[in-house]
């Protein structure tokens, strides 16, 4: 377990050097209560919003396409909806499982950090078929670059 939690680490800091947006997540996330959390820009309206998270004696990992990311009323709060899947290994079990994405977000004008609060809840349907409607989450991240 401890060699499969290196690896997913390495490779997801691989691609969270080419983010965006890299901060941390607070909340449920695939069986964890931390994970990192990042950012890619898919388009001029939508985005990748990734979370690798440890805890639990297990790896949750789980990737979303915000296809919708639009400001809301102004140039600092946006709203966004998503789709995607979700992962969780651990000693005991392996889940795998479609997911969804709501949230909004404000991006800071002054300084390089973004917050925000979704839901993401999670339909499991491999090992066992379980409806997981808890997946509220507060992300932190610092915003690299002219993302702003």
């Amino acid at each position: 377990m401890k060699k499969l939690s290196i690896i997913c680490f390495i490779i997801f800091a691989g691609y969270s050097a080419q983010s965006q947006e890299l901060g941390i997540r607070f909340g449920d996330v695939a069986g964890g209560n931390v994970a990192v959390d990042a950012l890619f820009k898919a388009g001029k309206f939508s985005r990748i919003h990734a979370d690798l998270a440890f805890g639990n004696s297990g790896v949750g990992i789980e990737g979303v396409w915000n296809f919708l990311y639009k400001p809301l009323g102004g140039e600092a709060f946006y709203w966004y909806v998503g789709v995607g899947g979700s992962m969780r290994i651990d000693d005991n079990e392996f889940l795998l499982g479609p997911n969804g994405e709501i949230g909004i977000e404000y991006k800071f004008n002054t300084v390089p950090i973004s917050l925000s609060a979704d839901w993401r809840p999670t339909l499991w349907i491999i090992e066992e078929t379980r409806f997981n409607a808890g997946g509220f989450g507060l992300n932190i991240r610092y915003v690299f670059g002219n993302n702003r």
